[in-house]
């Protein structure tokens, strides 16, 4: 492609260079740059991707993108842009021909849900008949390819390239969990959406966003980024779902617990089976049953409901997909065993989410609720005492642990949640840092019809500390010890 085809549609400030020259490939990182490559220099958190322009060149790079001006003596086109993050997702959609306008494509954000719906949502479409790819948190998806995900929404380039091998692998429904970070930094700039998604919204990422106003803001771009006719499918019950609503000028299909809301559940029961409830929607009822757990994942499924409705899915094929999806890796997953408590894995990772789960297996009539938890390290600190006030509220014992530290002190993390068992005037707990540990004092603890709830990492497979990452996945790990159990 030449690079004037390239830039079609960007916002431009000045080109030197030639306007035809070939271009090969994209890059924003000059390891990845081929001969024949543009590669785009921005400033990012830790590291300035002018500073590595020279090598990006010598690896064969014949463009440069960027917001600065080209240095003196630098032999290869450059284009000046006001926002090189936009340009690349722009340039990216062009230079794969603009996947994402040849299939229909949900985008779905919110603080929490966001996987589990994409779960659901994913199971409905494949009862329908679809080919469906998934770009998620624990994975990105589709026929005959699976890979874990680095991060939840992929930078530009890798994103479109995704979207295009999905097309060419006839892909003819993609569901995408579209991060706050992806949409403040631009990733998914340049990409159609025929239904964009809000499912709530409360305290995490603040360490990125500062504040819940800006941290809506960045949310509020999904419904705003294309031309593409849309429709939001929005949470009823949430108040910032509320205000979304009277803000979009988009049709809007609401969903939830709230008369008001389009789609939305009556009569509800909750069990160790699952969910039962009556559905209303425009135009009928119908009883929905599922063998997922708790109000949250009702609420996971109104919203599927509403999403495949309007992607034109019969109801009936609907309540077929809803009920075929079994569990979902690491949302209130269970670990089998034959000792007579529970053992549940829980990606929940926020005060808000933490609390929903804990109330969800409070309502299953626990004899004890035994919780391990912690906080991830270099992220949102001021969730870590709220965290430590909801486990003191919820649960009958606690095992303080580490969760991804990072580059953090984990004892400075476990005296931050420590603070919240403090002000609830809660003694009911232990801290035990080595999280292996900590899990097997709680199964060694368990008792018949204990739940123990392992709370945090959810489908995570790895520990990081420091700079150093080891495998660790909760359910293994809690497999493993039982079998250690079995033989004394």
């Amino acid at each position: 492609m030449k690079l004037s085809e390239l830039l079609n549609g960007l916002s431009v400030a000045s080109l030197e260079g030639d306007p035809e020259v070939d271009i090969l490939g994209l890059a924003y990182s000059s390891t990845d740059v081929h001969p024949g490559f543009l590669f785009a220099a921005w400033k990012g958190a830790l590291r300035d991707g002018i500073d590595f322009v020279d090598d990006a060149v010598r690896r064969g790079a014949v463009a440069v993108l960027s917001d600065r001006p080209r240095p003196e003596n630098l032999d290869v086109a450059w284009v000046r842009v006001f926002d090189p993050r936009e340009a690349l997702a722009l340039s990216a959609a062009n230079f794969y021909d603009h996947p994402a306008y040849k299939m229909k494509l949900v985008g779905i954000t919110g603080t929490k849900g966001k996987t589990t719906i994409s779960y659901i949502l994913e199971s409905i479409l494949q009862q329908a008949g679809f080919a469906v790819g998934v770009i998620g948190t624990i994975s990105h998806r589709g026929p005959g390819f699976e890979f874990n995900a680095v991060r939840t929404t992929p930078e530009s380039v890798d994103l479109q390239h995704m979207l295009k091998e999905m097309v060419d692998r006839g892909v003819t429904h993609c569901i995408m969990e579209v991060s706050s970070h992806s949409l403040e930094l631009k990733r998914v700039a340049g990409i159609g959406f025929d239904v964009a998604m809000f499912t709530n919204l409360s305290g995490e990422h603040l360490d990125f966003h500062h504040t819940m106003e800006d941290y809506f803001a960045a949310k509020r771009k999904l419904f705003a980024l294309n031309t593409k006719k849309r429709t939001a499918v929005v949470n009823q019950d949430d108040p910032w779902g509320r205000r979304l609503i009277a803000e979009l000028p988009m049709s809007t299909v609401t969903f939830g617990f709230e008369p008001a809301a389009l789609v939305r559940a009556e009569r509800a029961k909750f069990s160790g089976a699952g969910i039962e409830a009556s559905v209303k929607y425009p135009g009928g009822q119908m009883i929905l049953t599922s063998p997922l757990a708790g109000k949250h994942n009702l609420s996971n499924l109104l919203a599927s409901f509403a999403a495949a409705m309007a992607l034109g899915v019969p109801v009936a094929v609907i309540k077929d997909g809803i009920a075929g999806l079994r569990q979902i890796p690491g949302r209130f997953e269970k670990v089998d065993n034959d000792r007579g408590f529970h053992i549940i894995v829980d990606y929940a990772h926020t005060d808000a989410s933490l609390q929903s789960l804990l109330e969800t297996v409070r309502d299953l009539k626990p004899a004890r609720i035994v919780l391990v938890f912690g906080a991830g390290g270099d992220r949102d600190k001021a969730k870590r005492p709220r965290m430590g006030e909801v486990a003191a509220r919820y649960a009958d014992w606690t095992f303080l642990t580490t969760d991804n530290p990072r580059t953090e002190d984990p004892a400075s993390i476990l005296a931050q949640i420590e603070m919240g068992f403090v002000s609830a005037d809660c003694k009911k707990y232990s801290v035990v840092p080595d999280r292996r540990e900590a899990i097997a004092q709680a199964l060694v603890s368990a008792g018949k019809g204990d739940f123990v709830v392992l709370a945090g990492k959810g489908h995570e497979t790895t520990q990081t500390a420091g700079t150093t990452i080891v495998p660790f996945s909760d359910a293994e790990v809690a497999r493993e010890i039982l079998k250690t159990m079995e033989t004394k």
